[in-house]
Formats: structure tokens, sequence, C-alpha cells
């Protein structure tokens, strides 16, 4: 439960014979890791009961949360359940990931907004998403508010600019 509010957006496992690697990428490393590391190795703990192997838990940090689309849909999914504004929720994920470098953001709330009778749906963007451009880094989530409506989805997408193809070892540029 105390993972629960360490803006955790990705956790890797990786199984080898005799071992298991844990990676998790949090935007908060402090809560994850603990006092002197007590959350860490309580953790640790768990996971080698739970597998009978050695785990190894290595914990990153996301320099950039704005830049997330998990992290922005938690935090547009935490504003709604304290029921702020949905408007103004996007509004203010939308300004904060064009303000870190975004190249463009687009976010969708579906449902029953504002305890509507009718559900509908809500969106903003601002920049561009090409989403049929498959060279493009565009970071996808999408997540559930529980109000006391009903269940708000919330879908983000994040355009963080084009991924371009990289050179061969032989010197000769990739061509698609």
């Amino acid at each position: 439960d105390t993972l629960r509010r360490a803006g955790i957006s990705l956790v890797e496992i990786e199984r080898f014979p005799k071992q298991v690697s844990v990676t998790i990428w949090t935007a908060r490393p402090g809560i994850v890791i603990g006092r002197k590391g007590a959350s860490v190795k309580m953790l640790r703990k768990e996971l080698e009961e739970m597998t009978g192997k050695r785990v190894s838990v290595d914990v990153q940090e996301i320099a950039q949360p704005e830049l997330d689309a998990k992290l922005v849909a938690e935090n547009i999914i935490a504003q709604l359940e304290r029921r702020i504004s949905h408007g103004r929720a996007m509004k203010r994920a939308v300004q904060a990931a064009m303000r870190a470098g975004a190249q463009g953001i687009k976010v969708v709330c579906k449902g029953r907004l504002s305890g509507a009778e009718m559900a509908r749906k809500a969106w903003q963007r601002d920049g561009r998403v090409p989403l049929h451009t498959l060279r493009a880094d565009i970071d996808y989530a999408q997540e559930e508010a529980l109000t006391s409506y009903g269940r708000i989805g919330v879908k983000v997408w994040i355009y963080k600019g084009e991924v371009l193809p990289e050179a061969r070892e032989g010197g000769e540029p990739f061509i698609t």
C-alpha cells in the first residue's frame, strides 16, 4: 500500500536460473527505498520467499515524471477522485507536459464527467501526436478513476519526438 503513493511507472522482471532481477522505475525513489533501505530489504525478502530464488531489486528514478504517460494518467485520476474538475485536471497535465519538453500530448476522459446522468467524452490536446507515424516515440497509458458516480476512464498519449533509425556497424545508414 505504501508503494501505491510512490509513483511507480514500470517494473521490469528478468529471470535467470538462480536469481531474479527486478528493476522498479519510479518518480519518488525515496518512498520505494525507505529509511536506510528498509522498504527495499523487506520487498526483496518477500520476493525471495515467494520465488525461492535470490532476488536483486534495483530502483531507478524517473527524471521527468511529467513526460511519463502512466504517471500523468495516475495524477489526473487522483485529482478526479478528489472531485477536481476534469477540465482543470486535464489542462494542468497538458501544460505541465508541454513545459517539460513534450512535442505533443493528448488526454481523453470518458464516463460520467462531473456526475452527469449521461456519460460523455472530453479531450484536450496540445502540440502534435502523430499516432500513424511508426517511428514516433509515443508513450501511452490508460487508467480508471473510481468516483462516487462510477468509473471514469483516462487515456494519455505523450509525443516525445521521432526515433531515428541508428546507423549499422558497417557505417552505412539503415534504409527503411
